[in-house]
């Protein structure tokens, strides 16, 4: 299971939830996405995608009086159709001197953007290993037979491997410095670098 906890401030709004929620999966923001609460939808509208009744910038998370284990739906990549189940696990007094939002635990690392959604996640998984030590078998057989060209193409895919074989890793200062980045209005930059 990929999870993330998080705490946000109540007069956080959709806009801010939907970006906290992008920095926490390490996502670029790419896809469309839509919030579903108390039956009705909310997002940040893109043009030629969804558009939403309300403004997501005067929409706050104190406006849908939230109760503690209450639940509601975060859904992004409509082709992939990564479905999110927040919940609200408890409701704390700010803490002026933190930073908000602030991740305080996670487990995993988000599955790669545009990977096909969860049967395609799931079998990258599962073949990750055999790639991986496929890989680096054709690497040491090409450092062998000293030919260099075949080595550079193959370092060239480790990255693609790298990314299967270490989901299980989940880098919460990481997160944490871009959610900061964020909380300071550092917003487009943190975007593009996602994409690169």
């Amino acid at each position: 299971m990929i999870w993330r906890r998080l705490l946000v401030r109540n007069d956080s709004t959709i806009v801010d939830l939907h970006y906290a929620l992008q920095i926490a999966f390490g996502w670029s923001d790419s896809h469309l996405h839509r919030f579903h609460i108390h039956g009705r939808d909310y997002g940040v509208g893109h043009r030629g995608g969804l558009s939403f009744d309300d403004d997501p910038q005067t929409v706050h998370l104190a406006d849908f009086q939230f109760r503690v284990r209450e639940r509601f739906l975060y859904e992004y990549d409509f082709n992939d159709n990564w479905e999110h189940e927040v919940r609200v696990e408890q409701i704390l007094p700010l803490e002026p001197q933190r930073i908000y939002p602030v991740c305080i635990g996670g487990k995993r690392s988000a599955p790669p953007e545009d990977c096909g959604g969860v049967r395609e996640f799931l079998r990258g998984r599962l073949e990750a290993p055999w790639r991986g030590h496929k890989l680096l078998k054709q690497i040491a057989e090409s450092v062998q037979e000293d030919d260099e060209s075949a080595v550079i193409d193959l370092i060239e895919e480790i990255p693609a491997v790298r990314q299967w074989l270490t989901l299980d890793q989940f880098e919460r200062r990481e997160v944490n410095r871009r959610l900061s980045q964020y909380a300071n209005g550092e917003r487009e930059s943190l975007f593009t670098q996602c994409l690169g």
